[in-house]
Order: structure tokens, then sequence, then C-alpha cells
């Protein structure tokens, strides 16, 4: 039932499978941004990320806020982070949030005061690492990245980010307290527009700096390239989203005695699971929003493997040699993963999954830009070389028993005997400059 209502859903918003998207005009166009959304995560895989994520910040809350009060006491600001806590407790109403906010607190001041000692305080920072690399691999799962950081570049963007961070945020939050508390300040806000205009903008800094933190997470942690837009819209979703959803959420908290009655002492703690949790798949949507965003193709794909059949997987293969190297041959731009997409109207997962086989045979090499080029001259890559990779290249997860039957396998052999016979010496650079077929042009006579 549910997968009928999903497939007219996406035949409505998005076409016919193979078919053209239908254009429905603006508003609609934008509400199947949403839509897609929606249906992804109604079919479970980010769910499972956000209730991982949840039980990682419970191991990872305490040592990131000692290594980020300890950052800022030698700034002399260990106060601003207190406030930052309680902005991400704040949800769960006014009782609560001060309890688990002075509660962390006090645990990151004695781990900060050495009570651990060097061995735990390093088994806490390595407890940091593996929950950032956890929160990197759920935004490479959004954006399709196959390829991780490596573990050089990880260890030392995850240690630039734990100190900058809190560096930066002092910095935003200072800034501010002074420009408040500022004489001229001061002076502006007896004005009648100015102090309504002053009230609403103390009112609107929180969600500010929400979509400004979760701008830099979309921009920063996926292992590739993210424009701002896509990051800034998902951003501005997800941070009005926050907003409302705890909104609601402290009124139940506060409204709610049951939950109280039911869970007695343990009410603050379930509590916090569920805003945990509500917090981390926000997030999650907004980052699979700017995906969607900056990468429309995948509207109706969604979350889904992508299969293409053997004869699409040659044709592909063949296609994305001969663009590269075409490119390569005539001094043109070159092309990557993205702009071959483009190109060809795929999701770029088609390309990166033809493109690989192609890379670990030695035929195309991705540069450190991510440019595609040809590995080797392209008069040493044959056509048929190609092909066998496309046939070859597909990961198999068992290998068939091989039956002896005399006819099948006759005209297998025939086949792939046809298949070399055409191919013969060719290369790929002859495919390349071949010039173009002439054209039969009719003209009329005179009548005479």
């Amino acid at each position: 039932m549910w997968a009928k209502l999903w497939s007219s859903l996406d035949n409505w918003f998005f076409g016919g499978a193979g078919q053209d998207p239908v254009d429905r005009g603006a508003f609609v166009r934008a509400l199947s941004y949403l839509y897609a959304v929606v249906r992804d995560i109604t079919h479970g895989e980010i769910n499972l990320r956000a209730m991982s994520l949840v039980y990682t910040t419970l191991l990872t809350l305490i040592p990131l806020a000692a290594f980020s009060f300890a950052i800022l006491k030698l700034l002399g600001a260990g106060s601003d982070l207190e406030l930052v806590v309680y902005q991400f407790f704040s949800a769960l109403g006014p009782q609560e949030a001060p309890k688990l906010t002075s509660r962390v607190v006090v645990f990151a001041n004695r781990i900060g005061g050495g009570v651990l000692g060097s061995v735990g305080f390093a088994l806490l920072a390595l407890t940091l690492i593996i929950t950032i690399k956890k929160v990197e691999d759920s935004f490479n799962f959004l954006w399709r990245v196959q390829k991780p950081r490596s573990l050089a570049r990880r260890v030392t963007e995850y240690l630039t980010l734990l100190v900058v961070g809190p560096i930066l945020l002092v910095v935003f939050v200072g800034l501010s307290h002074r420009a408040i508390d500022s004489a001229s300040f001061r002076d502006l806000t007896h004005l009648p527009l100015l102090d309504i205009l002053t009230t609403a903008g103390i009112k609107l800094a929180p969600y500010v700096m929400v979509v400004a933190f979760f701008t830099g997470l979309y921009t920063l942690v996926p292992n590739t390239r993210v424009r701002l837009r896509p990051a800034l819209i998902g951003a501005a979703v997800a941070g009005i989203l926050w907003a409302a959803v705890g909104h609601m959420f402290t009124d139940f908290v506060v409204h709610s005695p049951r939950l109280a009655i039911v869970y007695a002492g343990f009410a603050f703690i379930v509590a916090a699971l569920l805003w945990t949790y509500s917090g981390w798949l926000i997030l999650l949507a907004g980052a699979l929003l700017s995906f969607y965003v900056q990468n429309p193709a995948y509207l109706r794909l969604g979350l889904q493997a992508l299969e293409l059949s053997g004869a699409e997987v040659e044709q592909l293969s063949l296609r994305v040699m001969y663009l590269v190297g075409r490119a390569y041959l005539r001094g043109e731009r070159r092309w990557n993963l993205n702009s071959l997409a483009s190109e060809l109207g795929l999701p770029s997962i088609a390309v990166a999954d033809t493109v690989v086989p192609l890379e670990k045979a030695g035929i195309l090499l991705v540069t450190d830009e991510d440019e595609l080029v040809p590995a080797r001259d392209l008069g040493r890559i044959t056509v048929a070389q190609i092909l066998e990779v496309a046939r070859a290249g597909r990961v198999r997860d068992f290998n068939p028993r091989v039956l002896p039957i005399g006819p099948v396998d006759r005209l297998l052999a025939a086949i792939d005997a046809a298949r070399r016979e055409h191919c013969g010496d060719l290369t790929l650079r002859d495919l390349v400059e071949e010039p173009p077929r002439a054209t039969l042009v009719l003209a009329s006579g005179n009548g005479s």
C-alpha cells in the first residue's frame, strides 16, 4: 500500500520513471524538495543514523564541553560556553535545562582539572574523533560520497575544528555582548523604531547563530564541494524547523505531567534523549535538502540504489571515456563527476560507479582536483579494453557455479569473438578523431 502511494506521488511530482520531469510551477517545484526529504526519512535509514548519533552524543557531550572550556579559559571566556550549552537544552523547559547545563559544566570542569589523568583524557579525545567521523559518514551518505577523507586529513581537520570552533564561538558571543552593552547602542535603543528592531534582533540572534552553524556544517563536513546557496537553504529550513520543534517540545515537557509521573526521576533523561534525537533528525534532514537543491537530478531516485543494466554500463563507460579523451586531446576544460553527470543527464552516483572500475584498471585517472583525465596515451587505450572493464568491473557478492552447456557456451563464444573482431585494434584515439559522417544534401532541380 505504502509503496504504491509513494510511487504515485513520485509520478505526480517528477513524472514517470525514465521520463522528463513534469513542470508544475514554482510552488509545486519547491514543495517537491520537501516531499523528497519526507519520503526518504520515512524509509528508515536516516532515522537509524539519527538514533546512532544520539548514542554518540551522550558519549561526547562531556569531552566536547571539556575541550571547549579548556580553550575558552585560555581566552578568559569560559562562561560563554555555558550559554551555548543552555541554549542546546533550552527546549527541555525552564526547570530541566538549568539542571542539565550545570551538570555538564561541572563534569567538564572536572575533566579540565585533570581528574581523569592523561590516559582518560586521551580516551575522551579518541571518542570525540570517532564521533565526528560518524557525523561525517552520515553526511557523506546523504551526499552519496563514496570516498571519505584520508586518515591524515581527518585528524588534521578534526583537531582544527575542535580548536577553531570554540574560538569563533567566543568571538561571536563576545562581539554581540560588547555591541549590546556599548553606550552608543543603549542610546539608539531609546528611539521607538530602533527599540522594536533591537528587541526583535535579540530574539532572532539565537536562530541566526543556529542557521550559521548549520551552514558551516553542511559546507565543511561532507567530503565533496558544497555550494553556499544549497547549504544556506538547507540550514535556513532546518533552523526554522529546529525553532518550531523546540517550542513544541518545551510546551510538551512543561505542560505534560504524565511524563514525570511515568518516568519519575528519569523524566528529564527521557526528555533529553527525545530532544537530541529530534535535533539530529532535523540536522540530517537539512543536509539532505541541501543535497537535493544542489543535485535536483536525484529527487526521484532518492536513497534508492541505482541499478544499470549491463548494456547501459557498457554504453556509459564508452561515453565517459569518449568525453574525457576528447577534452584531453583538444585541450578543453577537464570533466569531473558532476559536470559529466549533468552532461549525460544522470545522477553523479551512476557516473561514479562507472569511473571507479576504469580507474582501478589503469584507464582513467582522477586528479587531486577531482578532474578526470586518461591514465595513458589515447592510442594505447583500446575500445575492447573499455568494454571488458565495463563488463567485469561490477562487484559481485557471489560467484555462480559454471555449468557447461555446449550450445550456450558456443553461442557466447561466438558473440565474444564477433565483438573482438568488430572492435579489432580500434583505440580511443581512433574513436575521438573519427571524422563526422557526411550528410546527404538533397537539392531540387531547376526544372529545365
